[in-house]
């Protein structure tokens, strides 16, 4: 396993990082599956463990408690806050009304007295930056939070929390945590430019293309059903976005047999091979899942492996725009694009 500086924190943090999103219902994970996946990924030398409050609202954070307890002082913990937890209007967001009560919470459920990296799950255009970084800047003096990064913001918002933290004389964003993968590389062109500026660690999420770059979609065979049953629009091949992605997999999978290696091992190389990268996160839903995934902690991609891989999906091009997560509101509302 190789580690690296999480931006300009000083703290270490290994190279994969073990995301905890299927962790109870979503993944139809239990208790004992998530304690040995935990186990495993510590054992290869794994030290970050991330989830978020949402994750089967709660469930992933409690799982992700019991199987560190006893072992939390050798652990970066991450989790996250924003999205709704339940119907109550308040019960997302922002705020510091909001963020302070799930803090409380995920503390409760995670079985700690403070997190090590609380992030912002998404950009909450309802609230001030200076609303937002107040509350956080607060919690890290109060010691609940060590440090506090955001998640999938676009580049511009990055930006802008920046100043906000400057002209306020509050704590700036440490980390951002982006999608990025071979299939989604829009990043290149934005995000990652502004986070090298400003020194931020950077986290990556679905590294491996919600499974297209796990090896397991190719052409000729359909999705699992599990994968089908969670998110069908990203796997039906009659969609134009997911035809230019199943195109790119079969040149990719030719590329990674050329050299010798996995899809997965390929995908995950190429991700921690940028300058900008931190690390990557993986999601396993089982254990064998895991084990695939740490066969790629030590690959290291060459230069013509490199090559390769902007020839087929070209630097800065994402080859499914829709699915960026980061789209600023007048581009999805055309009411706030046309004068009234």
């Amino acid at each position: 396993m190789q580690y690296r500086t999480l931006g300009r924190t000083g703290t270490q943090v290994s190279t994969l990082v073990l995301g905890t999103m299927n962790f109870g219902a979503i993944g139809r994970t239990t208790q004992e599956d998530a304690t040995a996946i935990v186990d495993a990924a510590l054992d290869a030398g794994i030290n970050l463990i991330d989830t978020a409050d949402m994750y089967s609202q709660g469930q992933s954070e409690e799982m992700v408690g019991r199987a560190i307890k006893g072992r939390r002082d050798d652990i970066v913990l991450a989790t996250k806050a924003n999205e709704p937890m339940g119907d109550e209007r308040n019960h997302r967001g922002s705020s510091r009304r909001w963020l302070y009560t799930a803090l409380d919470d995920s503390l409760k459920r995670l079985g700690t007295d403070h997190v090590d990296l609380y992030q912002i799950h998404r950009w909450d255009p309802t609230t001030s930056d200076e609303e937002t970084l107040s509350a956080l800047t607060d919690l890290q003096r109060a010691g609940k939070i060590r440090y506090f990064g955001s998640s999938t913001f676009p580049a511009y918002r990055i930006v802008q929390a920046h100043h906000a933290a400057t002209e306020n004389g509050l704590r700036k964003y440490a980390t951002e945590q982006p999608s990025y993968s071979i299939l989604q590389r829009g990043i290149e062109a934005d995000v990652l430019p502004v986070t090298s500026e400003y020194g931020m660690g950077v986290l990556v999420w679905s590294p491996l293309a919600s499974g297209w770059l796990s090896g397991a979609i190719r052409a000729g065979q359909n999705a699992d059903t599990y994968r089908a049953s969670v998110m069908p629009q990203r796997f039906d091949t009659s969609i134009p976005a997911n035809q230019r992605r199943l195109d790119a997999v079969e040149q990719l999978a030719k590329v990674a047999e050329q050299a010798g290696l996995t899809m997965v091992q390929l995908a995950l190389g190429f991700v921690t091979a940028h300058p900008g990268v931190t690390s990557a996160i993986v999601g396993p839903r089982t254990l064998e899942h895991l084990r695939g995934q740490l066969e790629a902690a030590d690959t290291v991609l060459g230069p013509d492996v490199l090559d390769a891989i902007d020839a087929i999906v070209a630097p800065g091009l994402d080859l499914a725009p829709d699915e960026k997560f980061a789209t600023p509101p007048a581009l999805l509302d055309p009411a706030l694009r046309r004068r009234p």
